[in-house]
């Protein structure tokens, strides 16, 4: 099988089909969070690194106005044409999730899948928090999923998944392939493995992401005063059943609300 060595990201065609799939419960998930923990129904959404804009289209056909940014162009130039192909209104452009801003604030944003662990330090990570607090108004939430770092049990470090698309088929796996705890940065290899009727090839890349442990993650949500912990739940996104968060804890989605 042929082999390229390239950014999944560079292949928005392939990481839309993988990363999509998954869309609908997450979609239903936020708009329980915005019926449960906001005093009114949000009206303007927003979602920093929204990548092919997954769910920046489903939320647009339902009927929001909803926006995004990512600092892939070939993502947004891939959500946009999707926009403007279903004559949508939302709109995505090129930014920095860590150094952004907007014209106006939104009602709520979320950020479901791990992107956030792309900032790698201390300050990108803050000016994050910063660049959101200005986005979201007073009273508005965040929800920010990601994979924290267990310190009991044994850490899911392996994944593998498929999606298909028609004749399209990609499989996909992901593993680690070092970790430094004392700068808690983390590379994982991934690989993409498409299957077309007119062929099949690999695509190989890996991710550098920063981890957090479960009071990492606290601390640094307390330095950024703006923003208060409302409620966190797991990845089974099951709006009846928060979870409280502790040192076993690894997939959670943490709502964070904009303080007044």
């Amino acid at each position: 099988m042929e082999v390229r060595q390239e950014s999944i990201y560079d292949n928005p065609i392939y990481y839309d089909l993988i990363f999509g799939s998954d869309w609908a419960a997450e979609f239903k998930f936020l708009k329980a969070a915005f019926a449960k923990h906001l005093a009114k129904p949000p009206k303007r959404l927003f979602e920093p690194a929204c990548g092919t804009g997954r769910l920046v289209y489903r939320f647009a056909k339902a009927g929001y106005q909803v926006d995004g940014i990512d600092l892939n162009p070939k993502a947004i130039e891939y959500c946009n044409r999707r926009l403007q192909r279903h004559s949508l209104a939302a709109k995505t452009w090129v930014a920095d999730m860590s150094d952004f801003q907007v014209k106006r604030p939104y009602d709520a944003a979320f950020n479901t899948i791990n992107s956030f662990r792309h900032l790698t330090t201390e300050a990108q990570a803050v000016g994050h928090l910063r660049s959101m607090a200005d986005a979201i108004r007073p009273g508005g939430f965040y929800a920010l999923g990601l994979h924290l770092t267990p310190q009991e049990g044994t850490p899911t470090d392996h994944e593998s998944w498929s999606a298909r698309r028609g004749h399209l088929v990609v499989n996909t796996q992901m593993w680690p392939r070092d970790k430094d705890t004392r700068t808690r940065i983390e590379r994982f290899n991934i690989r993409f493995d498409i299957h077309r009727p007119s062929g099949s090839y690999r695509i190989d890349d890996c991710l550098v992401l920063r981890s957090y442990t479960w009071k990492q993650f606290q601390k640094f949500i307390d330095s950024v005063p703006q923003w208060e912990i409302e409620a966190t739940y797991d990845f089974r996104y099951s709006i009846d059943d928060p979870i409280e968060v502790d040192p076993s804890s690894e997939d959670v989605v943490y709502l964070l609300k904009r303080r007044a």
